[in-house]
Formats: structure tokens, sequence, C-alpha cells
């Protein structure tokens, strides 16, 4: 399904850091798309984000305060709706384990709310952003969004003729989006020193733009049913804080409770049903004919075994590297 002026897209959790970039780029791809609907619960951060992004400006755009918790309200919201992206979510991984029943709420229900919305207003197409915690989950958050991928796989199943297709895209930490680790540190380098959980601690890194540009290419390519992974780089954790500040201590303070020292986003047992599409990689469903129709149009399955693990990577950000994306993408202020 292609996005074009006479789109309708709505965005839950759009005014965080990847719903504000993902309007960002389709404005300036679309400014007179038919519409373009942010959906979150925070009235501070739309009032914010409609100074930058107005709807005098761009006429398609509105605002709808509610909570994906709310099935009625994201149901009204959806009405006219051709593309969900899913985006809302609770992520802070020692906030969910102090408070599980929160994140069961949002990413596990709230999901279902989603797919119900979808299902009942004439959706087309919905893509729901996962996290590499969801792979072999060993924290609450993680738990909740691999649940929230099985409802979205699962959903296809129940579409019934509908003309609507629900696949998962699945990445690692986006860098500069708020509370991770660079953002934390270019905060804390004032001090003269930075906690490091466990000097081994490695994770996947995706720009705003690159998770952006995938999520597009899910809407436009996924057969439904799919989850997508990125060929993404690594970074350690000691690396980013040499890049940060080399002149701080790194201080060990030990892993967090539900923490792992690397991500993984696919594991040998979704291998089985791996593809290789050559940018990205796609987890297909078990049932159906998906890998017939990849294989036929090119694709490669992955060799027995494989996993994608955020330490075993073939390509890590060197220092440099790491300065050069902070400047880019992070902070334009950060001297390198």
């Amino acid at each position: 399904m292609q996005i074009d002026q006479t789109s309708s897209i709505l965005v839950t959790g759009g005014t965080g850091s990847f719903g504000k970039k993902f309007v960002e780029l389709i404005l300036q791809k679309l400014p007179t798309i038919h519409r373009l609907v942010i959906y979150s619960r925070d009235e501070l951060k739309q009032f914010e984000m409609a100074q930058q992004f107005s709807d005098r400006q761009y006429p398609g755009l509105r605002y709808f305060i509610g909570d994906i918790r709310d099935v009625r309200r994201l149901t009204r919201a959806c009405e006219g709706i051709d593309i969900v992206v899913h985006a809302a979510a609770l992520k802070q991984v020692p906030a969910a384990e102090y408070n599980p029943i929160e994140f069961i709420r949002t990413n596990v229900l709230g999901s279902e709310n989603v797919i119900e919305a979808a299902l009942d207003s004439g959706v087309k197409r919905v893509v729901a952003l996962s996290t590499d915690k969801a792979a072999a989950p060993i924290n609450l958050y993680g738990a909740t969004k691999l649940c929230a991928d099985k409802l979205f796989v699962a959903a296809n199943n129940i579409k019934g003729s509908r003309d609507l297709y629900f696949s998962v895209v699945r990445y690692g930490n986006v860098m500069g989006s708020r509370g991770s680790v660079i953002p934390f540190f270019l905060q804390k380098r004032h001090e003269g020193v930075l906690p490091i959980t466990d000097p081994l601690m490695t994770r996947f890194n995706i720009t705003l733009d690159e998770g952006v540009k995938m999520v597009m290419w899910a809407i436009e390519n996924a057969w439904g049913g799919e989850i997508f992974v990125p060929r993404i780089p690594s970074y350690r954790i000691t690396d980013v804080a040499t890049a940060i500040a080399p002149e701080c201590e790194q201080r060990i303070v030990g892993i967090r409770a539900g923490e792992k020292v690397h991500e993984e986003m696919i594991t040998t047992s979704d291998a089985f049903t791996t593809v290789d599409c050559g940018e990205y990689y796609a987890i297909l469903p078990v049932h159906g004919d998906h890998i017939e129709r990849y294989l036929e149009m090119g694709a490669k399955m992955v060799e027995t075994g494989f996993s994608y693990n955020s330490g075993q990577n073939k390509h890590f950000l060197t220092v440099d590297e790491l300065r050069m994306l902070i400047q880019t993408h992070v902070d334009p202020s950060f001297a390198i």
C-alpha cells in the first residue's frame, strides 16, 4: 500500500520521539496529506508539538487526546483511517519491574484495543513498533512487547475478508530517544563520572530516521504477519562513554533488574521461519505460504542456528563514528 496525498494515517503515541520524527518526515514529503492524526494522552506534549506542526500550516493534521487503554476513543479516532502506526507504549525497564500491571494494561491490552479498533473501522494497514527486548525477554517490559507482537501477528487470522494486514517492526535502541543512554550520558558528563552497568554491555543502534524509513517500508511492502528486523550496527557501552566524555571516570554500578548484557532481536528458535531480505530480516508466520512467497521474491532462509545478537554483531560503531552520529542525530552542538 503506497503512502500518498490521499492517505489517512493515525500514529498512536504520536508525541513521542518516533511519532514526532514520523510526522516530520511525512509532512516534508506530503505537506497536503489528506489526514495525519496524532493520538496520545498528554495534552502538554500535543500543545508543544502543535507549535512546530500546526494544523493551520498542514490542514490534514489532527491532534486527538486519548489513551490506547480506551477502546471506544481509539475506535472513534480510527474512523476514516487507512493506516495505523502503533508506537504508544510504556518502555522503562525498571518502572516495568515495579509496576507490572500498568505495563500489561498499556502494552498488551492497549495493543488488543488497537487491533479491535482497526477491525471495526475499515483500517487497511497496521504496523506496530516492537523492541529488541521482546526477543527471549527476561524483563516485564520485554515480555509485554512479545505478547503485543504475538497479538499483531495473530490478528491476521481474524481479519476475515477485510483488506487489512497487521505486521510488526522490531529494532534496537533509538539513538537520542527520551530515556536512552546517550542523552543520559550527555547530561551526566558535567559531573565527571559516567555510571556503567557492565563493561561488556552492548546494544543495537538505530537512528530515528532509519526507524521511520523502516516503518514506511513495512507499510508499503508487508503482507501481514511479519516481524521485520533491520540490519543495524551495535555499540559497546564503554565506547559510548568514551565518545561522549573521554575525560570522565567510568564507574561500574552493576546491571539493573531485568537488564541484559547483550540484546537479541532474532533467536535461534526464530531462525526456522526467518528470511534474509537484504536490508531487513523477516520473521514469518509458521502457517500459510509466507516463506514460499518470500523465497520466490529472492529472499533467502537464514542458516540453521542463526541468531541476531548485539554482542555477536559483525558491525560495531567506533568511537569516532559514535561522535559523528551524536552530533548529527542527537545534539548538533556536541563537539567532535
